[in-house]
């Protein structure tokens, strides 16, 4: 089956409505977690009923940065390709078995999380131990996915067998790139969970060792990032055009940046283990050095942006030196939300750098500056360009319209989203410069000589949550809008076209046996050695942890 131009069957829009609901129920969720978080941290609440402040960090960090952004991503790139290469009867069957996996998966782990036997943060570092249930919750999620995964990559096999000689469309082939990346970079947490962290959980294993764990966490952890940028990638690239009336750029430069990202962003983990133990100093240089090079496609994907919003206004006669900036359709919630969340990522960006420099990464780590920087990316370049895509996709899914009035709603929830989230970041970030520690409660630091130079910050961060969960409020109220209550119809689902006179896309570009091959190749010289050196020289006896605490 090919996609209609018309939109999407109504069963592919049941299975990727399925996804966007557990999404935006996560949002609501999340949102609350991270609003009791702020309180606790200025000293302005605290938490009721035995509950623990890491039980709401653990709530927040899981269900925003893991289930909130896999079950939309993986729910939108099944409609992109619906879309764009179709999807088969059997194929939807699998979706959906994808889709139930993940569910209970998520079900599992979350229960055990709320009852406090998960308090163990996003990052579930050992020596801290959760109850089994919890890690064989995540093994589902991460099975589920991968489901997700083989249906997207046989999916473009079976549109390229019968369309031999036919570059594939530049959304599918972005899912498929983004696919590849996730299901490349989970090996290694599904390999710490399931060889690692079960057995020890159920009390088969007596040790653990902390560095493997931590090193097999962070093989994922980063492209972890990627993950979840790329889908807003493939809608700044062929979606976002289309809205303001204009062309994709650069085919050809769309597709080398996404196999850029693919090369570069799983074979860097030791840069988030700089000031780890027992990992050789060489080896960190030189993944720091592989970390920078996705700094290329990111500037890459800069300059397509903003040449094709000038041309764009160039063509509709727009003169002066910004007129074209100017007269892009700012009152578009459509373009707006994400447009924002691309103006946040300079700043982002910027912060990812001092982040993964050796010796700026000593001054900022395991402070708030680091938590202040993952809410700048996720919680508002990717969150923002989710929900601009949510106004065009949920209503063309549903078979309702984006009124004014709903337009005018999103328009305010990004600003106010804007304003929450430079007042909440902004603090984090100073904070984070005086000292101020991630991961800790308000009642941990409070009485020490420097909380005072501390808790203005905190308070700032909790006024800056408060309207963020403002923010939430509105999104799910529009989420519902678009949902059941707008007024029947059918929304465009918008995808750009290639400029008429565009240069051929080169076809090694579509050579996946090339750049699958050179990205294992990569991650083999990357952590061959060093992760032979963990193994041989983890220490021996009866110490149950092999490695000391205190990374980030």
């Amino acid at each position: 089956m090919i996609a209609t131009k018309l939109g999407i069957s109504k069963s592919d829009s049941k299975l990727t409505m399925a996804f966007i609901y557990v999404a935006f129920i996560s949002l609501f969720i999340g949102g609350l977690m991270g609003l009791l978080q702020t309180l606790v941290r200025s000293g302005s609440l605290s938490l009721p009923w035995g509950i623990t402040y890491y039980q709401v960090l653990t709530v927040h960090g899981v269900i925003l940065g893991l289930v909130l952004t896999t079950f939309f991503i993986i729910g939108f790139q099944y409609a992109l390709m619906a879309k764009t290469v179709g999807i088969s009867k059997k194929q939807r069957l699998y979706a959906w078995l994808s889709f139930i996996v993940m569910l209970i998966g998520t079900v599992m782990a979350a229960v055990m999380v709320l009852l406090g036997k998960a308090s163990v943060l996003y990052t579930f570092y050992a020596p801290l131990q959760a109850h089994p249930i919890f890690y064989f919750g995540l093994a589902l999620v991460i099975i589920g996915s991968w489901i997700a995964c083989f249906v997207n990559f046989r999916q473009l096999y079976v549109w390229k067998k019968t369309h031999k000689d036919e570059k594939s469309p530049l959304l599918a082939f972005m899912v498929v790139i983004n696919m590849v990346l996730w299901f490349i970079a989970t090996l290694g947490v599904a390999a710490a969970v399931i060889v690692q962290f079960i057995p020890w959980s159920l009390g088969y294993a007596e040790t653990i060792n902390v560095l493997v764990s931590r090193t097999l966490f962070w093989y994922f952890g980063h492209p972890l990032v990627y993950f979840w940028l790329l889908p807003a990638y493939m809608a700044w690239y062929a979606i976002i055009p289309k809205i303001i009336g204009g062309k994709i750029f650069s085919d050809s430069l769309a597709r080398l940046s996404f196999v850029l990202f693919l090369l570069f962003s799983i074979p860097v983990g030791f840069h988030h283990q700089l000031t780890e133990p027992g990992i050789d100093p060489t080896w960190k240089f030189i993944q720091v050095v592989l970390t920078f090079m996705v700094i290329i496609p990111s500037l890459m994907t800069a300059f397509s942006m903003f040449a094709m919003f000038e041309i764009t206004g160039r063509r509709k006669g727009f003169r002066g030196l910004f007129g074209w900036f100017k007269h892009l359709p700012w009152k578009d919630v459509r373009f707006f939300a994400p447009m924002v969340g691309m103006l946040a990522f300079i700043p982002a960006g910027t912060g990812g750098i001092i982040n993964a420099s050796h010796q700026l990464n000593n001054v900022i780590h395991n402070t708030m500056w680091v938590t202040g920087h993952f809410h700048l990316t996720v919680a508002t370049t990717v969150l923002l360009t989710f929900f601009g895509i949510s106004y065009w996709l949920i209503p063309h899914l549903t078979g309702r319209k984006l009124t004014k009035k709903i337009n005018n709603l999103g328009l305010i929830q990004t600003v106010i989203w804007a304003v929450g989230m430079t007042i909440m970041s902004g603090s984090m970030h100073i904070s984070g410069l005086l000292g101020a520690p991630r991961r800790s409660a308000f009642s941990e630091y409070g009485g020490t000589a420097q909380a005072s130079d501390w808790i203005g910050y905190q308070i700032a961060q909790a006024v800056g949550g408060t309207i963020l969960f403002i923010g939430i409020l509105l999104m799910v109220y529009i989420f519902l809008q678009l949902t059941f209550f707008a007024p029947k119809g059918q929304e465009e689902f918008p995808i750009a076209e290639e400029e008429v006179n565009a240069q051929p896309t080169p076809l090694f570009l579509e050579n996946w046996k090339l750049w699958i091959g050179i990205t294992i190749g990569l991650i083999l010289f990357a952590y061959t050695i060093p992760f032979i050196d963990i193994i041989l020289h983890a220490p021996t006896g009866s110490e149950p942890f092999a490695w000391p605490i205190g990374n980030s």
